[in-house]
């Protein structure tokens, strides 16, 4: 378990929440009166079957950061000393929140589940080791660490990720025309639409070419 998530744990609690209970087979980050909050830094597939046992007599709520801003720390390998300091040229935003929502996303048409989101300022420990991904040229990340919290968004419901398709969307849309209107890749709107099918908030209504089109649901 990293920084960031113990980071996280301690300025999401209040007084009187329990930290680290038991709730039947599984030990919950925080319970909060009869809301069970779990904090969960990393890939869905690692909860999804805790979430999908807890959520079925209890209110839960995931809570989830992604970095808004990132500062990358290089650490030598002797002695762990910083090397070097850079922040990263990437700037995470709430959509990122479906590279992860893929695994989950018809949790989310369950009564007793939400999702929030937090937008953080965050140090990332790398080390020069060579144990790490090709992507990090080698280098192995080692801890996560929380500098600030920056903002939030809850999602409780379908109609709450629709909030997230741009107003002026023209329907029937594709995943291009999503991703250059929002400003993302088609990779990352295939991923949202996805999402966005399986909570049943959009429907296919045809092709172009080879195309999917998509429309959203109206309410019920």
């Amino acid at each position: 378990m990293n920084s960031l998530h113990t980071s996280i744990k301690n300025w999401y609690s209040l007084p009187g929440d329990r930290l680290e209970a038991k709730v039947g087979d599984f030990v919950v980050d925080i319970v909060r009166g009869s809301l069970l909050i779990e904090v969960q830094t990393g890939n869905f597939s690692a909860i999804k079957k805790k979430l999908r046992s807890l959520v079925r007599n209890h209110n839960v709520q995931l809570v989830h950061p992604i970095p808004r801003r990132k500062w990358i720390v290089t650490v030598s390998v002797p002695n762990g000393e910083t090397v070097r300091r850079r922040r990263s040229p990437k700037n995470g935003r709430v959509t990122d929140l479906f590279d992860e929502l893929i695994r989950i996303p018809d949790l989310i048409n369950e009564e007793n589940f939400a999702l929030e989101v937090l937008m953080i300022e965050e140090e990332e420990v790398r080390c020069q080791d060579g144990k790490g991904s090709w992507r990090r040229k080698g280098a192995s990340v080692k801890d996560r660490k929380l500098i600030e919290v920056v903002g939030s968004a809850t999602f409780a419901g379908k109609e709450d990720f629709l909030g997230l398709l741009p107003g002026d969307l023209h329907q029937p849309f594709s995943n291009r025309s999503v991703a250059e209107n929002m400003g993302i890749s088609v990779s990352q709107s295939r991923k949202m639409t996805y999402c966005l099918r399986k909570m049943g908030a959009i429907r296919k209504v045809g092709k172009n070419g080879n195309e999917l089109l998509f429309e959203t649901v109206a309410k019920t």
